[in-house]
């Protein structure tokens, strides 16, 4: 009885030993792939672009289209609305929308312009 019970923990230590060394290539795997991938850049950008994306609708509301607001036919940009007899359709929002969309297409153009100016883009 004693010599199987040793055997067993020698088992169970030889699996013990299998499932880290398992888990150690795991984590290593998933490191590698985070550095491969460059995942934290990623994580880190998607973050700024979601916080810039309410300095970048402040400017739109705040400072351009105010503006633009003289040339509008009714002055109110927001409410701005095209009639076509039963069909109304709400264009100021749009534009509002659309200008905060080019402003950040560009932003993202330029820094990435500048980031990857060493590095040609090359299809593959």
């Amino acid at each position: 009885m004693g010599k199987e019970r040793g055997k067993f923990k020698k088992k169970v230590a030889k699996a013990g030993t299998v499932v880290k060394e398992k888990s150690a290539g795991i984590a290593k795997e998933f490191l590698d792939f985070l550095k491969e991938y460059k995942v934290v850049g990623l994580a880190v950008a998607f973050i700024i672009g979601a916080a810039s994306t309410s300095l970048v609708k402040s400017l739109v509301n705040n400072v351009i289209m105010p503006v633009i607001t003289p040339f509008l036919p009714a002055g109110a940009w927001r409410t701005a609305i095209f009639s076509l007899g039963p069909i109304k359709i709400g264009w100021g929002e749009f534009t509002a929308e659309l200008i905060n969309f080019l402003i950040i297409a560009a932003v993202v153009f330029i820094i990435a312009k500048s980031l990857l100016r060493e590095q040609k883009v090359t299809k593959k």
